[in-house]
């Protein structure tokens, strides 16, 4: 059985993703993984895709249906699957409709982690990330013990442009303009799941499982 994740950005989607694989023991797919996995293979599929990358341009639709429909068609996505940040677009989705009744998996519930944009917007700003050993704090939520310095290792925090208020912003319109429409499509093939994000991450997982296992 297949599901896909749907969720604004910093919505938590990709936790939630990662916690429903280890549940049903079946892959968590991003596309971003997808992409590294064959950029560093070489594959004339990740080679191609590099081109685009290397000139900051979108990897085409064509060419991420190919990377998907490679990924889903592999052994292990044979018990299920769990799709994150795929399809982004209303085209995107029938593409991935085309390819999974072509590999005759049935998609069995699409999930959305939703969460409203100020709690979005103030979740990202917040963060705060070690720039040498990786740790991430939030300066809400999780701040470190001493402003500015990570706990572990004494280093300056940073704040990534990607959680910078007005970045956020921007990410948020293209969600609200090119993947918010999918809440709709989904909701009219009757396979839509929506979840409360705003929760802690456990309570959220724990929604989400018993709301699958109602829905099996």
């Amino acid at each position: 059985m297949g599901y896909i994740m749907l969720g604004a950005p910093g919505a938590g989607k990709g936790t939630q993703a990662m916690a429903l694989s280890k549940e049903f023991h079946i892959p968590h797919i991003s596309t971003g993984d997808i992409f590294r996995m064959h950029i560093q293979q070489q594959t004339d599929l990740g080679k191609k895709a590099k081109e685009y990358m290397d000139q900051g341009l979108l990897v085409p639709d064509e060419l991420v249906v190919d990377l998907i429909k490679d990924r889903l068609a592999q052994e292990d996505c044979k018990e299920g699957f769990i799709l994150d940040g795929f399809p982004r677009t209303i085209v995107q989705a029938e593409a991935l409709d085309e390819v999974l009744q072509e590999l005759n998996i049935p998609l069995k519930t699409v999930i959305n982690v939703e969460v409203p944009d100020e709690k979005i917007i103030t979740r990202m700003a917040g963060r705060r990330v070690c720039n040498h050993c990786g740790g991430t704090y939030h300066m809400k939520y999780n701040p470190p013990k001493k402003e500015g310095i990570c706990d572990q290792c004494q280093s300056s925090l940073i704040q990534r442009k990607d959680d910078q208020e007005e970045t956020v912003q921007k990410r948020l319109q293209v969600y609200h303009d090119q993947t918010k429409p999918l809440i709709q499509y989904y909701k009219d093939k009757k396979i839509l799941l929506t979840v409360d994000g705003t929760k802690s991450v456990e309570t959220v997982t724990k929604n989400m499982i018993e709301a699958l296992g109602e829905s099996a």
